[in-house]
This record gives C-alpha cells, sequence and structure tokens, in this order.
C-alpha cells in the first residue's frame, strides 16, 4: 500500500505542478488550438524534458552536496516549502485566467519555445534545487495523519523513493496528453475548467509546502 500511495502521491504532485495556468500551458494552449493535439503534446514534452534535465542534475550532483550539508539541507528545504505556497498563492489569485495566449510568438515550434522558457524559468530552476531535494531525501510522508490522529498509517508516501518520481513524471505525462486533447475537443469551453484546476492545484501545492516547511525545522532545530 505504501509503494501505491507513493506512487499516487507522485501523480497528483506532478499533475499539480503542470496544471496551474502560466506560460507553459499558454504555449500547450497555443500550439493545440492553432496545430492541433500533436503540437500541444510536443511543446509539453519539450517543458518535461527541461524538467528531465534539472532532475539528473540535481540526482547526480546538488543533492548529494546537499545531503552532506544539514544546515544547507534544512535551509534549501524551507525555501522550497515556500516557494511551494508562492506557487499555490499564485494558482489561486490566478484561478480566474484564461488557458489561451493571442500574443505568443508563433514563429518557432512549441517543443523549441517551451524547452527553452523552462530552462530559463527561475522558478522550475529553484523547484529542482529546493523541492527536488525534499523529493529525492529518502524519508516518509503520513499524509492523513496530519489531518486526524485516527488516519495515521492509512495514506504514507515515501520520499526519494523511485515510485514517487515515476508518479511525478507520470503526472506531467497525463497532463501534457489530456490537456490538449481537451483544448482540441472543447474549444473555447475549455476556459470554463480554468478555476476548478487552479484551486485544486493551490491546495496540493499547499500541502506539500507546509511539509516541507515542517521538515525544514525539524532539520535545523536538531542540530
Amino acid at each position: 500500500m505504501t509503494l501505491v500511495s507513493t506512487f499516487l502521491a507522485g501523480i497528483v504532485f506532478g499533475l499539480a505542478l503542470a496544471a496551474p495556468p502560466g506560460p507553459m500551458n499558454a504555449i500547450i494552449a497555443e500550439e493545440s488550438v492553432l496545430r492541433g493535439w500533436d503540437a500541444g503534446f510536443k511543446a509539453g514534452l519539450g517543458a518535461m524534458t527541461a524538467d528531465l534535465a534539472f532532475f539528473v542534475l540535481a540526482f547526480v550532483g546538488v543533492v548529494a552536496a546537499i545531503e552532506r550539508l544539514p544546515v544547507l539541507h534544512g535551509l534549501m528545504v524551507g525555501i522550497g516549502g515556500v516557494l511551494m505556497l508562492y506557487f499555490a498563492y499564485g494558482a489561486a489569485t490566478d484561478a480566474h485566467q484564461t488557458f489561451r495566449a493571442s500574443d505568443l510568438d508563433d514563429e518557432s515550434k512549441g517543443f523549441r519555445k517551451a524547452f527553452v522558457l523552462a530552462l530559463t524559468n527561475p522558478y522550475q530552476i529553484l523547484f529542482w534545487l529546493t523541492v527536488g531535494v525534499g523529493l529525492l531525501a529518502p524519508g516518509q510522508v503520513d499524509v492523513l495523519s496530519y489531518a486526524n490522529e485516527a488516519l495515521a498509517g492509512l495514506v504514507v508516501v515515501q520520499t526519494g523513493h523511485p515510485a514517487l518520481l515515476v508518479g511525478l513524471f507520470g503526472g506531467i505525462v497525463v497532463w501534457i496528453t489530456g490537456f490538449p486533447a481537451a483544448l482540441v475537443a472543447a474549444g473555447k469551453r475549455v476556459d470554463a475548467l480554468a478555476p476548478a484546476v487552479a484551486y485544486g492545484s493551490a491546495l496540493v501545492l499547499a500541502g506539500f509546502g507546509v511539509f516541507f516547511l515542517v521538515d525544514a525545522a525539524g532539520t535545523l532545530t536538531s542540530l
């Protein structure tokens, strides 16, 4: 059950990161509407490829160095918690923005646009240098215990486990596959889904933000 809950938590987290309205989804939306599902999916792959690159860099170098420095580790995870709360706030306040964008440059292909934008996006870089540390570090999160002690042990998520990371990128794949399909099928009506998607994403991101802040506080106070 822990493996299943870890995988599902990864999917939820991946969806929460990929779904809020923003520059990546604006590119995916434009490509989908103007050129069809294939173009929208390739734009999504561009953004996800940048995430994979950041993940590999974090996995082979940055995370290992940070793990040997507990103070830095605690600070980075704490920054990640603040960043998650910021993402949650942004998703909630921008809930009524449209997914569409009419003023994006359409001269280059969607994959290249999304990939370059993701590589130069400071928030995406900060995510893998901060929140990525928390995701890759071995540990456990008893999700429902925060809500009620009687529910402790029912949903346990293992951070640092491959299932969490596979689920995270699986959630991104679900979004970059389904979002262009919804745009192509629903046309302008898809904008009605934006508030629900954004508020749901904000809730998930806020929950992870609080957990990372608690984890950082525990690390720093134990030194």
